[in-house]
């Protein structure tokens, strides 16, 4: 059977732009090897998200007594909250499946190999295509640190990726980190909030590399304050057993989670012609070196996160459909779930050319954020171009994960700070920073 379009990967972007193509007509196979709804959803955002709840649901009833509320004997119960975790990926995984079956599309689950051209094959049957989508994700990216995989290639027991920590029975009463970007941080916060003694081990200078400095810079204090070691610029030689040995030092812990980023998933696609570099290359429209095919998500290598792959699915289909659309990755945001949380978008002083300016302002200028965060800082940072417009922003405190897409949105316009700040905002509402450190700061009041 010939489909119009057939789509290898069910993560964000498999299953966007497969029912966004079904439901604009086209005959659409989506093949998924494990579950829908891809890392994001099954052994990632989602039930990291679900975990860090429970822990933060935990801490507050730990500091009950700050706000008037007094609890005794509070305990985690890691068990129940691995159960809720699984409920919820469940529940969404549910939500994923019935998508596709109302979008009409045909779901194959199976292992995919393309068979060049114009077909794959996948649990002992042939799929014609007439356009493809590779939509394959990425995978954990262990570098070939000594002592990380035994002789046989298997893990070394006392170590984990992501994957392994997601599904730990119990918590650990000591790990080790090594890397301390968004993945590292998420679990060095979700782990000491639950008990266990962390270090963070990072060949860079600062944490959350790449984000703003300053503001990583706070975050690893605050997070030092509450008991977790840095040890920054550092090169990790090897691992024996559960000891870290790095330049200048070692630790040791129970367990070894390693963090250091991810890799594109390119097997099984074999297309004479398919250029990659880090991943599948492709331009605005999501077209590859190859006519017909396409691809999107972290299988491309760039913006390797949930929401951009969502969107470069639209764009892929739209490209398909003959709809007038580009990929932008100007306003991005990026989230780091501590707590408090780090985000930002757009770029950071440094690349904002010639002219660029900061401005700034703690947190504790809200009212509401002082009302539900009591002492704990926070900072809110607008980039501004030498013209003025808004290219960035960078905040630390919860809960700036909702509040950045405002500043995107901003950037996306292509407003200035000026018009932002003439922008309402409720009050007392955490978002009001935005306006408040505009108004604060702006040389040109609002006339």
């Amino acid at each position: 059977m010939e489909y119009d379009l057939a789509i290898i990967g069910g993560g964000p972007a498999g299953y966007t732009a497969a029912e966004k193509a079904a439901k604009a007509g086209m005959k659409v196979v989506l093949f998924e090897k494990d579950e829908l709804g891809g890392v994001c959803l099954n052994e990632g955002c989602i039930p990291t998200k679900a975990l860090l709840s429970c822990a933060k649901h935990y801490s507050s009833a730990l500091e009950g007594a700050t706000f008037g509320v007094r609890c005794e004997g509070v305990e985690a119960d890691f068990a129940k909250m691995q159960e809720r975790k699984i409920r919820t990926v469940r529940r969404l995984a549910g939500g994923v499946k019935a998508r596709m079956r109302d979008a009409g599309v045909e779901v194959v689950r199976a292992q995919a190999v393309v068979r060049w051209p114009g077909a794959i094959e996948a649990g002992g049957d042939t799929y014609g295509f007439k356009r493809l989508l590779l939509c394959t994700g990425s995978s954990a990216s262990i570098p070939p640190i000594p002592g990380a995989f035994l002789p046989d290639g298997s893990l070394n027991p006392a170590v984990m990726t992501s994957r392994e920590a997601l599904a730990l029975q119990e918590v650990p009463d000591s790990v080790a980190i090594i890397g301390g970007g968004v993945i590292g941080m998420e679990f060095a916060s979700l782990l000491s909030t639950l008990g266990a003694k962390v270090s963070v081990v990072e060949m860079l200078p600062e944490i959350l590399g790449g984000f703003d400095a300053e503001i990583s810079a706070m975050l690893r204090g605050i997070y030092a304050r509450r008991g977790v070691d840095f040890h920054l610029g550092v090169k990790v030689l090897s691992i024996d057993g559960g000891c870290v040995n790095f330049e200048g030092g070692s630790v040791t812990a129970q367990r070894v989670l390693i963090s250091t980023g991810r890799r594109p998933n390119l097997g099984g696609i074999d297309i004479p012609g398919l250029k990659t570099v880090r991943g599948v290359e492709v331009d605005s429209h999501m077209r590859t070196s190859v006519s017909g095919v396409y691809a999107a998500g972290d299988i491309t290598g760039f913006s390797m996160l949930a929401h951009t792959a969502s969107r470069e699915a639209e764009v892929a289909v739209n490209d398909m459909l003959g709809v007038a659309d580009e990929m932008n990755y100007d306003a991005v945001p990026g989230v780091v779930y501590t707590s408090p949380e780090v985000a930002f978008v757009g770029k950071r002083l440094e690349d904002a050319g010639d002219g660029a300016k900061v401005l700034s302002l703690p947190m504790a200028w809200s009212g509401r954020f002082v009302a539900e965060n009591g002492d704990i800082t926070g900072l809110c940072k607008l980039v501004l171009d030498k013209d003025g417009k808004v290219v960035g922003a960078h905040m630390l405190g919860t809960p700036c994960s909702e509040i950045i897409p405002t500043v995107g949105v901003a950037i996306s316009a292509g407003m200035t700070a000026e018009s932002l700040q003439k922008v309402i905002f409720p009050h007392p509402s955490v978002a009001e920073i935005i306006r408040e450190t505009i108004t604060a700061q702006l040389e040109k009041p609002c006339v």
